[in-house]
């Protein structure tokens, strides 16, 4: 329990993250004891290791070797030991340059590039879906007598655009009208998932009123806010992890993380329970399905625009990552994606 570390094993345990997270290399009892900020002998220092392996925070890799952390181990320095480091002024730079693209999907993509170059792990973006969009406005165009393209914009600045066949004639003055009709409607600013209940609430209502020109109007939007669902997950720098030599050397577990990474399905649900806890989560080794394959660990955190989730940011790295440095970038970057959406 964490509650039989007294002071000394603490900062014990400490060291040893902090060592196997700079070295990759088993922490011995005599390495830790010439260290100038512990006071105590090789013995008593082996007495402290062994407590924290009986306790599951430490284990040994091999018989004659130091020790390495387990997954309880680093969860216990997550939650209670770490002491996170500011971005520096560099770093919010890259970040603040690299998301100040335009257009919302260039923003996406740089966000996966520059907390990859910035954390030196693969980095995760859930972009949007569109179910998720707030619209500012709707815009309908005629392309040809029987089809319209409907054009939603979102505040964040995201675009959907949807072909819509229409069987019914549909003069330029009533798709100006219609286009109007329904940018009243959608005024409020509501998600396109609950846009479009309302659309339909509204038709079966006019159906008894007989007006043409609603009908027409709520009929389009009806078919154009009827948008499939085609999230995407942004991958950059999976090759990191043939850097790690915890992972490289262990052929059969490198692969379960590679099959892991192209399991779209089991990425894209982890990712969703981050967005929908509404908060940063972090996940290591076996606590969640995709990061039991391997020494892996993901640190993810949603962001949106107002008090809109609309997608999540993340890092997947080996289980001794600088877990100080890496938090507050993942976090960094989702907030200014959340401000460059809001400004939009």
């Amino acid at each position: 329990m964490a509650d039989d570390l007294n002071d000394r094993a603490k900062e014990v345990l400490r060291a040893v993250v902090q060592e196997f997270t700079t070295s990759g290399e088993p922490v011995g009892s005599q390495h830790l004891a010439r260290r100038g900020d512990f006071e105590v002998s090789p013995a008593t220092m082996r007495n402290v290791l062994a407590e924290l392996e009986e306790l599951g925070y430490l284990e040994k890799p091999h018989t004659s070797a130091g020790r390495v952390p387990t997954g309880q181990g680093y969860r216990y320095f997550v939650d209670s030991l770490l002491q996170l480091k500011e971005p520096t002024q560099r770093d919010r730079e890259l970040i603040e340059h690299g998301l100040g693209q335009p257009a919302v999907e260039e923003r996406l993509h740089e966000a996966s590039k520059v907390l990859y170059q910035l954390s030196h792990h693969a980095s995760v973006v859930l972009t949007p879906r569109p179910s998720s969009l707030v619209l500012s406005r709707v815009e309908l165009v005629r392309l040809r007598d029987d089809r319209v393209l409907a054009i939603l914009v979102g505040q964040g600045g995201q675009v959907q655009n949807k072909l819509v066949q229409v069987d019914y004639p549909l003069s330029a003055e009533e798709l100006i009208r219609a286009t109007n009709y329904l940018n009243e409607l959608l005024a409020e600013g509501i998600p396109l998932d609950d846009v479009r209940g309302r659309i339909l609430s509204e038709l079966e209502q006019e159906r008894s009123r007989y007006d043409e020109l609603v009908r027409k109007a709520l009929t389009l939007g009806a078919a154009a806010t009827d948008v499939s669902f085609n999230e995407r997950v942004l991958i950059e720098g999976t090759g990191t992890f043939l850097e790690a030599p915890e992972l490289v050397t262990d052929v059969k577990r490198m692969r379960a993380l590679f099959k892991a990474l192209d399991d779209k399905h089991k990425l894209l649900s982890l990712l969703d329970r981050v967005q929908r806890g509404r908060e940063m989560q972090i996940f290591i080794g076996a606590e969640s399905e995709f990061s039991s394959q391997g020494d892996v660990a993901v640190i993810a955190t949603p962001y949106g625009h107002g008090d809109s989730v609309v997608g999540t940011v993340g890092v997947i790295g080996p289980t001794r990552m600088n877990y100080q440095r890496v938090i507050p970038l993942v976090n960094l970057t989702a907030q200014v994606l959340s401000r460059a959406l809001d400004e939009k």
